[in-house]
């Protein structure tokens, strides 16, 4: 692997040191340096584009040419009259000036290729074609090979730093902007540009009224002849794999139709060969493009997420079967009114396997280490639908509205064997369900005075069921766990059934629980916004945050003669008061508030200092007794811009937070999170109130493609929520309280990437520092985490040659828990090559190497090699014929080792095993 690794290095040296530089000044005809004129080489002997150059505010640019050989220089600029030069290298760096003259002063010359990136005001154009070399398929191929342009680890893209918002195919919204479904599934072929929309704002008439910097759309525009007809492909394929995966197949349809009045995108993905489509945890994030109003406003309330938490990642598993069917629509029936929405159908199936050894790091909390095997089954079957509707009959006139509702049946079966506990079977079930309802007005009274009225309504009903069967000996139930006793200890769970009120002389504990959480909020604010001059506006919000939730849960169990026992519990809280095994509470929340922001622009600095005044209302009632609280607060908050240049700014923000739990953290009965973590609520919870500052920079030169940014974060939390958590064996019972000692965080993510001709180099670093306070068996531990990642990166794009990108991570996690200190090392070589041969066949390839090193275990390493081979007679074939194979070398499991606030842990997860597929794609 090293060897390979050296060559290829070496060749991407090699082809680096193997081209010489052309400098020089742009100028007009009277000698002034012109930024941002466009300078692009094509190689005469290939009719190609060789390399292409912005010029800086000096006016120089820097293009890399071959060898001897000859190049027609184009250099055009808005106004001028576009230069046609023929320069041929030797073995030595040029330097060449130009002048332009004005647009009459010469005939016209033709040019040959588009400039690969321009711009035209906060709008950065990327002509894709300039940056294919014929390996592309999907969108994303093509947006991993822009400058600027990142995919990252969760599959959203990011520009100069920033997480894209929304993205858009024609300037309409494809499935609400969501950009994993568009990169995943938008043929490359179709891409003609992708147009970065920076400075963006979807209402037209708050843009001049609002600090929109940190709003970044993309807008893919269709080559011309993939508009009013239907183009896409599709795939079918199968294969063979070791049991139980024995027959793979695959079928995977996409097609898209767009007109100027509306269009229509359609997705399948029909496959068990692990090409999971979306996770349960992209199906919860899809928010279709919904903000909540009060998102700025200082206060943050905490509905809950009572779904299933082990349905999140699809990607571990032994088997995956997936199913998706999406369908996107938009139409304007005139100018004034468009009409879009979306349906989406989502189901996967899987059977996981995972092993873990816990090793708890206090010795004195008298813990015992536990070893767990873990097999299981997961299902669920997901459901989205939205409609939007836009009004705008005029410039000051806009109304918006949204529905978005959701419904999911999810169930998760689990066997677990346990060296502490023994065998437990686990059965999650939930049907859950929301409706969201989105109003938006905004109206334009004159040209100082703005309104803006923004609703929105949330209905949510969540009602999981879990059922766990634990082994039990009703002949030892009161031997207790001394090791020297001559009588066999008790069953691990035996202490926690006694305090739940289980009865315990049952061949095994049936133990059931259901819940119901009903949650209905109301987020709506009006804005009014008065612009004072062109330099300066007054922005005054009054808003409101009204929430109720209903928490219904009760537990019980079955008997060996299948009858049903509603236990009666012992257990007790801090203050002595027997805990009741079911819940019967209402928490209503309130939130009227003032705000008051005022904008000043000043040279390149732009200033937003503000405050709110809140008016908050707490009551949660349960079993007859009200707890309220009722008080006034101030938070300020505060904003600073440096805009530098067009492309480079710093900013700095501050903000005081108040966060409020919701309800489960409230209501005092007990709580089964499962078998061995149990919970309670307090009443008198409070919120907790953080003080938050950020810093970021960014910068994106286009004179030598440099993109940097950094961001420094620190939080400080005041009042935090915490758990208090006892231990009885392996078994945890945790409850909440509002702590006295703060927390803090502080976070840095910095990017530095440089394009050099055909080769692009970046490192990313990530810091990470923590302090917490947990409490554990009565005893407080500060806790202190310090983590850092570090991913240089070295990649090519050569039209003609094949490509490869070289990555490294690195990373080390340390982790102070008291007396004890644990360290993790994580190192992972990976590599990425593509070729594209004969114009006919398309070979891809990756392989990663991971080592996970401690000072508590041994290492540990596991590998990944995938490869494909696809034929297609030339680039504008119908067909396509492909070889996939994933896991080449037939890894069963990966690891992965860490910790948390008490512990040590390393887990392996097994997964899929070698696949081969043969794939048939048919293009439209």
């Amino acid at each position: 692997m090293k060897r390979i690794l050296g060559l290829l290095c070496f060749i991407v040296a090699s082809s680096a040191f193997g081209q010489i530089k052309m400098t020089g000044v742009v100028k007009d005809s009277i000698g002034t340096p012109l930024e941002l004129a466009n300078v692009i080489a094509i190689n005469k002997e290939s009719n190609s584009l060789e390399s292409y150059a912005i010029t800086d505010a000096n006016g120089k640019y820097v293009i890399s040419l071959g060898r001897n050989g000859q190049y027609n220089i184009q250099i055009s600029y808005i106004g001028l009259k576009s230069v046609d030069e023929v320069v041929e290298t030797k073995e030595a760096d040029i330097t060449k000036d130009f002048q332009m003259m004005s647009d009459s002063a010469l005939d016209a010359v033709e040019l040959t290729y588009e400039m690969p990136v321009t711009i035209k005001g906060d709008t950065l154009i990327y002509n894709a074609d300039s940056f294919k070399n014929g390996t592309e398929r999907k969108l994303e191929d093509v947006l991993k090979k822009l400058p600027g342009v990142e995919i990252n680890a969760d599959g959203q893209i990011e520009v100069e730093g920033q997480v894209v918002n929304k993205l858009m195919v024609n300037g309409k919204d494809f499935f609400d902007g969501d950009s994993k479904l568009a990169t995943k599934n938008i043929p490359s072929n179709a891409v003609d540009k992708v147009q970065v929309l920076r400075n963006y704002s979807e209402v037209g008439q708050l843009k001049g009224v609002q600090n929109n910097q940190d709003n970044v759309a993309i807008n893919i525009k269709l080559k011309e002849g993939k508009e009013n007809f239907w183009f896409g492909n599709v795939t079918a394929g199968g294969g063979v794999a070791p049991s139980p995966n024995d027959e793979l197949y695959l079928v995977q349809p996409k097609l898209f139709y767009y007109s100027p009045k509306y269009s229509i995108n359609v997705i399948g993905d029909l496959n068990n060969t692990g090409e999971v489509a979306l996770t349960g945890r992209d199906i919860r994030s899809f928010g279709g493009g919904f903000r909540l109003p009060s998102n700025d406003s200082g206060t943050s309330i905490n509905l809950g997420n009572n779904g299933l938490g082990g349905l999140t990642n699809l990607g571990d598993a032994q088997t995956i079967e997936s199913k998706l069917g999406a369908l996107n629509f938009s139409y304007a029936p005139n100018k004034s009114l468009d009409l879009s929405g979306f349906v989406i159908y989502n189901a996967n199936r899987l059977r996981t396997r995972q092993e873990s050894f816990v090793r708890y790091t206090n010795t004195d909390l008298g813990i015992p280490n536990e070893e767990t095997v873990q097999t299981g089954k997961e299902a669920t079957n997901q459901g989205l639908a939205k409609l939007s509707a836009k009004y705008q009959p005029n410039a000051n006139n806009q109304l918006d509205y949204d529905i978005l509702a959701r419904i999911s049946s999810d169930s998760e079966n689990q066997n677990e064997f346990s060296t502490v506990v023994g065998n437990t079977n686990q059965l999650d079930e939930a049907k859950p369900y929301s409706i969201n309802q989105n109003l938006n007005y905004y109206y334009t009274l004159n040209e100082t005075n703005i309104f803006a009225f923004e609703a929105q309504h949330l209905i949510k009903d969540e009602d999981p069921f879990y059922n766990a069967i634990l082994e039990n000996d009703p002949t030892n139930n009161e031997n207790g766990f001394d090791p020297e006793d001559d009588i066999p200890n008790e069953d691990a769970f035996d202490e926690t059934a006694f305090g739940l009120g289980i009865n315990r002389d049952q061949f095994g504990y049936n133990l059931n629980q259901e819940r119901r959480i009903k949650s209905s909020q109301l987020d709506a604010k009006l804005d009014y916004y008065n612009i004072l001059n062109s330099k300066s506006n007054i922005n005054f919000t009054l808003g409101t945050i009204l929430s109720t939730q209903k928490f219904n849960s009760n537990i019980f169990q079955f008997l060996d003669d299948g009858s049903m026992f509603d236990p009666v519990a012992s257990l007790t809280n801090e203050e002595g008061d027997v805990l009741r095994n079911e819940n019967d509470t209402e928490y209503n929340f309130s939130d009227v508030y003032l705000g008051v922001h005022y904008r000043l622009k000043s040279g390149k600095f732009t200033f937003t200092p503000g405050f709110s005044v809140h008016a908050y209302g707490n009551k949660n009632t349960q079993f007859g007794t009200t707890y309220e609280d009722n008080f006034i607060r101030i938070l300020p908050d505060f904003e600073t811009r440096i805009q530098f240049k067009k492309s480079e700014r710093l900013i700095f923000r501050y903000n005081m937070k108040n966060a409020f739990t919701d309800v489960t953290s409230l209501a005092e009965g007990l709580v089964l999170n499962n078998y061995n973590s149990i919970q309670y609520g307090e009443p008198n919870l409070q919120n907790s109130l953080s003080h938050n500052l950020n810093l970021s920079y960014f910068s994106f030169n286009l004179f030598n493609y440099t993109n940097v940014f950094a961001t420094l974060n620190y939080n400080k939390n005041i009042d935090q929520i915490r758990s208090l958590t006892n231990f009885d064996n392996v078994i945890r019972t945790s409850s909440y309280f509002n702590s006295n000692f703060a927390d803090e965080s502080l976070s840095f993510i910095g990017r530095f990437q440089r394009t050099f001709g055909k080769l692009r180099a970046s490192i990313r670093a990530n810091y990470s520092f923590s302090k917490i306070n947990q409490f554990v068996q009565g005893v407080r531990s500060v806790n202190e985490s310090f983590s850092q990642t570090y991913r240089p990166e070295l990649s090519t794009n050569f039209r003609e040659a094949p490509n490869v990108s070289l990555r490294y991570e690195y990373s080390v996690r340390n982790n102070n828990q008291g007396d004890n200190d644990t360290q993790f090392i994580t190192s992972a070589p990976s590599i990425e090559f593509d070729a594209y041969i004969w114009d006919a066949l398309t070979f891809k390839t990756d392989y990663s190497y991971t080592n996970q090193s401690s000072d508590v275990g041994p290492s540990q390493s596991f590998q990944t090699w995938n490869a494909s081979l696809a034929y297609r007679k030339d680039r504008d074939a119908k067909w396509e014929y492909e070889v996939r194979a994933s896991n080449l070398l037939d890894i069963d499991s990966e690891v992965n080792n860490g910790s948390n606030n008490i512990s040590v842990y390393s887990s392996e997860t097994f997964i899929l095993p070698r696949f081969v597929t043969f794939r048939l794609t048919y293009t439209l």
